[in-house]
């Protein structure tokens, strides 16, 4: 690993392509802005948006209009994609990742490309673009236009998708299990992260599909050589896992009408219960009310045994009670 100070405000990486020889060389730390460019190459530049001195660097960098240098610089936290002079430049969403692990949390990755360069913006590490660099390590020839690590970090995107998606599959298998076994357990404080993600990343997607659709119907003048075919490619892909999520989101979302269902049942099961004591003890309690009126001439206030001839009262109200509800079909 490079311990080397930088020398480009914001540097994490940076190669420098040669098509003819099919290699990549990753800068080191100490390069200069004057190294990324060779000629017959192109470069992927990647930078941290911590760094406060990236928005002075992109200024010198050359190639780059004013709006790519926006949206290079954004903080927004939505999906965009723009064709122009033959340009590409936006915001694709990912997923985070830290030292430790990858997280479903989502980040942003800010892109700009010409059929020159590639130059990438981040806050946060992402999950899809670490793994697109593992990849230009082992196989560099395999990328002849900038246009080709566009596609490389799209279908990365898609990956971690799939990866999302079985993950939260496998969280869904064992909701279902429980939800679905004799013993009920609400499980719906677990399946609300579930949902929740699915619905994010089901929202993202579609606005990514969109903005890949009308990408790819700008005129050709504008696009970059080569990005309408990548365009359609990257279109069916991500078609493919949308399908997926809207699926586990429809498979989500019934089982929380599942879990609701039963919820319900059980809290009628436990109302009728209620209705049935309260219907029981209804009439000893007219019994006892009618005995504990401080009147003159109450029954059975003179004499022996008039405590017990109330308790058979309160007895016979309770059985013909029972009987009253047997008759109507309510027990």
């Amino acid at each position: 690993m490079d311990t080397l100070p930088v020398n480009i405000p914001g540097f994490v990486w940076a190669y420098r392509f040669s098509p003819e020889e099919k290699t990549a060389v990753r800068l080191t730390n100490s390069a200069t802005a004057a190294d990324l460019t060779a000629e017959n190459c192109f470069y992927w530049l990647h930078l941290n948006l911590v760094d406060a001195r990236v928005p002075a660097l992109l200024e010198t960098l050359d190639g780059l209009t004013e709006d790519a240098k926006s949206a290079l610089t954004t903080h927004d936290t939505h999906a965009a994609i723009t064709v122009d002079e033959q340009m590409l430049y936006g915001t694709l969403v990912d997923c985070q990742r830290d030292f430790a692990q990858d997280t479903n949390n989502l980040g942003w990755l800010h892109f700009a490309m010409s059929d020159r360069f590639i130059i990438t913006t981040r806050l946060q590490p992402l999950r899809s673009v670490e793994r697109a660099r593992a990849l230009i390590e082992k196989n560099p020839g395999k990328f002849s236009r900038p246009v080709d690590l566009f596609e490389l970090l799209v279908i990365e995107f898609q990956r971690t998708l799939i990866a999302i998606v079985i993950e939260l599959t496998d969280e869904l298998n064992q909701i279902e299990d429980i939800v679905y076994d004799n013993a009920p357990r609400d499980e719906r404080r677990r399946l609300a992260p579930v949902r929740r993600t699915v619905v994010r990343l089901h929202r993202h997607l579609r606005t990514v599909l969109a903005l890949m659709r009308r990408a790819a119907a700008a005129d050709e003048d504008e696009m970059p050589f080569g990005f309408d075919d990548v365009a359609r490619r990257l279109t069916s892909r991500l078609e493919t896992v949308d399908h997926d999520i809207y699926a586990l989101q429809d498979r989500a979302r019934l089982l929380h009408e599942e879990i609701d269902s039963k919820q319900s049942s059980e809290t009628n099961r436990h109302l009728y219960l209620l209705s049935i004591m309260t219907a029981f003890l209804l009439p000893p309690t007219l019994v006892t009310g009618f005995f504990g009126m401080n009147t003159a001439n109450l029954p059975f206030a003179v004499g022996d045994y008039g405590t017990e001839y109330a308790f058979i009262l309160i007895i016979a109200s309770i059985a013909f009670a029972w009987w009253l509800l047997r008759r109507v079909n309510i027990l």
